[in-house]
Formats: structure tokens, sequence, C-alpha cells
């Protein structure tokens, strides 16, 4: 008798319910946080196309701080090291959350949002480099086009209205968190030029003790606070990227529960500071970065200058193309079967939304080009409008499997039973499918008694006048 073949592993399989409890809550905020970074960004758009456009360069150069510590920076300075130390701390905290209780945590289930998520950013810089020394211009801005914004992705949904199914969700933050981590790894490496080795010592040191106390299970926000800012401020005047403090300190939570634990600490700090994070850290970001000024000239030129053309191309082609072929080519030689209730056209959707590459890819555009104001503001501007076309396209795929999507998630929300648990979750649990019963029976017996009454009625109208 021939040995049993092994059962394929499944690809966007349907969550188990933990996960998908939490996915919904995670990315509910990061929706809200995504209109308004959406609504931010356009504000500063206007705001800079308008003739009160001197006031909003006089606001982000505004500078404030104490410059004895060397933290005399300009707002935009302040969003771009401060800020988005906040975001990067929560990315620190869904990157622990994933390796350790997530889909990251099985090697063999990890491989293909890890390979998706490598092409994704290598296939893009590849674009930028092709693009860019063919046409002459500078190689420095090869990472502007690796990075995946979720929150730009997830208001782009909440604004056309589709529902995605939570595996293809799961997926897109997946794809996110990895690109996070590699764009961390990018900025540390590639962005660091001068180091002040006693400063850095000073960091790594604080942060020593942040991860002391957390393993001796110190408690209270008035310790770790003051300890954050300072690390981070170490961490500044060290030449590292201060947002790598926020990712470091992150990591050092634990994201496991205890028996006795509803949320592990790791998942209650980010339930607090998500909000911070997606509702005001990211959008005053984008209110002070994504100001550039935008005309028919400028907008011609980001589709003639290398540099800029680069970016596009890499966001809108690149992405789609770098997810899409290492996605399928991952499942391919791990014999992965997609979701039966899925088609490889909904992956490629999912590709293209990955191109909307907004924070991070301004951020790196500011690292990149900051001997070069005018270039900056130039790739900012291509990244906006590479964006926005990989936003369009992404959302016109996603439109045509829309009825689809939303006849999926029905099927994951439906409650008949009324216990809090989707009915999807409980086909193996008796006691459900006693309720059901008991249920259905209560139905019948209504239904019994209209027949009789609706025959009643019948008869008494058909009876003598």
């Amino acid at each position: 008798m021939a040995a049993p073949k092994n059962r394929r592993s499944v690809f966007l399989d349907r969550l188990p319910l933990p996960e998908r409890n939490y996915l919904a809550d995670a990315l509910r905020t990061e929706t809200v946080g995504g209109v308004l970074l959406l609504a931010a960004a356009v504000a500063a758009l206007i705001w800079a196309n308008t003739p009160l456009r001197d006031g909003y360069e006089s606001v982000r150069s505004f500078h404030l701080g104490p410059g004895t510590l060397g933290l005399h920076l300009s707002l935009q300075h302040w969003a771009a090291d401060g800020l988005l130390a906040v975001f990067f701390f929560v990315a620190g905290i869904e990157l622990k959350r994933e390796l350790v209780a997530g889909e990251l945590r099985d090697p063999k289930a990890a491989i293909l949002p890890v390979v998706a998520a490598i092409c994704g950013m290598a296939v893009p810089a590849l674009a930028y480099v092709t693009t860019a020394s063919s046409g002459g211009g500078s190689l420095g801005g090869w990472a502007v086009p690796t990075a995946t914004d979720i929150a730009f992705a997830l208001a782009v949904l909440a604004v056309i209205g589709t529902a995605l199914p939570s595996a293809l969700r799961a997926f897109l933050l997946t794809l996110a968190v990895v690109d996070d981590l590699f764009a961390i790894l990018i900025i540390a490496i590639f962005f660091t030029s001068k180091l002040n080795f006693a400063a850095l010592g000073f960091a790594v040191l604080g942060l020593a003790v942040f991860w002391l106390l957390l393993r001796k299970g110190v408690r209270g926000w008035y310790v770790y606070v003051p300890l954050a800012v300072v690390n981070w401020a170490l961490m500044y005047n060290s030449g590292v990227h201060a947002t790598i403090a926020g990712v470091a300190m992150g990591l050092m939570l634990r994201c496991t529960r205890h028996d006795d634990e509803d949320h592990s600490p790791g998942e209650h700090i980010e339930h607090l500071v998500r909000p911070l994070s997606a509702g005001l850290a990211v959008p005053l970001f984008a209110l002070l970065s994504a100001g550039v000024t935008i005309s028919g000239g400028a907008l011609s030129d980001v589709f003639n200058r290398p540099e800029t053309l680069g970016v596009v191309l890499g966001l809108v082609l690149g992405k789609a193309i770098g997810v899409f072929g290492g996605t399928w080519t991952a499942a391919r030689f791990t014999r992965a079967e997609l979701n039966p209730d899925l088609k490889w056209p909904d992956v490629l959707a999912v590709a293209t939304l990955a191109g909307i590459g907004f924070t991070v890819s301004l951020l790196i555009g500011e690292l990149a080009f900051d001997d070069n104001p005018l270039l900056a503001d130039e790739v900012k501007a291509a990244v906006l409008v590479g964006s926005l076309i990989a936003a369009v396209l992404a959302s016109t795929l996603l439109k045509l499997r829309d009825n689809k999507y939303k006849k999926l998630c029905a099927d994951e929300d439906r409650d008949e039973d009324e216990d809090g648990i989707p009915d999807i979750y409980e086909q193996d649990n008796p006691e459900y499918h006693l309720r059901m019963a008991a249920i259905h029976e209560a139905k019948a017996a209504a239904h019994r008694k209209l027949a009789e009454v609706a025959s009643a009625r019948t008869t008494d109208d058909d009876g003598p006048a």
C-alpha cells in the first residue's frame, strides 16, 4: 500500500480566531489613522500650493528645543526624527508579535510573506537603479520605492469601500511588517554617516536598562516614558537615526501571554500607543513633509527626471511585480496551494496595493537627498504620484472582485447563534450545532403557527357568504 502524500499547506487560509480578532482591532485603528494621514497629506499639498506657502515653510522650519543637548530642531525634523520614533516603536512591537505569535512564528508559514516582502523591496530598488543609471541620475534614492505604507493602503480600501477578506488583510499587514524591518535596517546601515561613539554607548546602555526593567517586571509609565525619551535623545546624538531607538524598545516588549493574562504586555502597550501613532504622529509627519509644490512643470518633471521616474516605476511596477512574482515563485517551490476561495489576481491586486509607499518613502527620500533640498522635494512629489497611481490601479483590480470579497467577509462574520463567535469557526463544536438546531426548530414552530393562521383565513374566505 502506497504511503499517503504529505498534505500541502494552504496559502491565504482562514486565520485562527484570536489572530483574526487581533488583526481586526489593529487594522481598525490603522484605517482611521490612514484616513487622517490622507487628509493631512492633502492639507499639506493645499497649504504648500496656495498664497499661504510662505507660512507653510515658516512653520516647518521653525526651530525649538534645547540646543545644549543637540536638540534645537525644526518642526520638520521633530516630526521625522521624533514623531516617527513612535511609529517605529509600534512597528517594533508588531514585528515582535509576528515573530512569536503571528504569521512569522512558523518558518514554513513565514516563507511566503517574507520572500514576497524581500522581492517586493528588491525589484523596486532594481527598477530605480536601472532607470536612474540609464538616465545619468543619482543612485542615492534606490531605497525610496522599497517601502509599503499599511495605513495609507487601508485608507484607500476604506475610501473605495472594498471589504478584503481577513486572510488578504493579514498578508498585506505581514508584508508591511517585514517591509518595515528591512526599512529599519536600510536606515540604520545606509543613512548613518558620522558616529558619536560616546552617545551611542550611552544609548546602548539605556536600552539595556530598558530591557532589564522589563525583565524584572517593573511597571509604571513614569519609569519607561522618561527612559524612552533619554534613549531617543542619545540615539539621535549618536548619528544613528533616532527612530532606531523606537524599534529597539518595541522589540524588547514581551508579546507572549501567560496563563493569567488576556493580553501580553506588548499587545497592551501597542493598544495604547497605536492610536497615538496612527492618529497623531504619522499625520503630523505627513502634514510637515508632504507639502511640495505641484505644478504642470513639476509633474512633467516627475516623468522626465531619472531619479523621480525611477521612484514612480519602482512603486507602481516594481512593487507589483516583486510581491506577486515572489509570492508565486515561493508557492511553487513550497508546493503551497492557494485558498480555493481566492484567485491569483487577488494576490496581484494586493501586490499593486503594496505600491503605496508614503510615510517611510518620504522619510528615506529626505535622508537620501538631504544635501539637495530641491531634488528631495521632487522625489517626494514622485512618491505622491507613484502612490496615487498604485492606489488607482489597485482600486480598479479590487473592485473587479468586490462582490466576491463581500460574500467572503459576510461568511466570516456570520453569527446566527449570537454567541460572539463567527459560525465558520464553530463547525467542529457539537454545542454550536445543538444551538442552531434549537434555533431552527423554534423558527419551524413559528412558521407552522403562521401556516395554521393562513390556512384558517383561507377556509373562512372560501366559506358560505
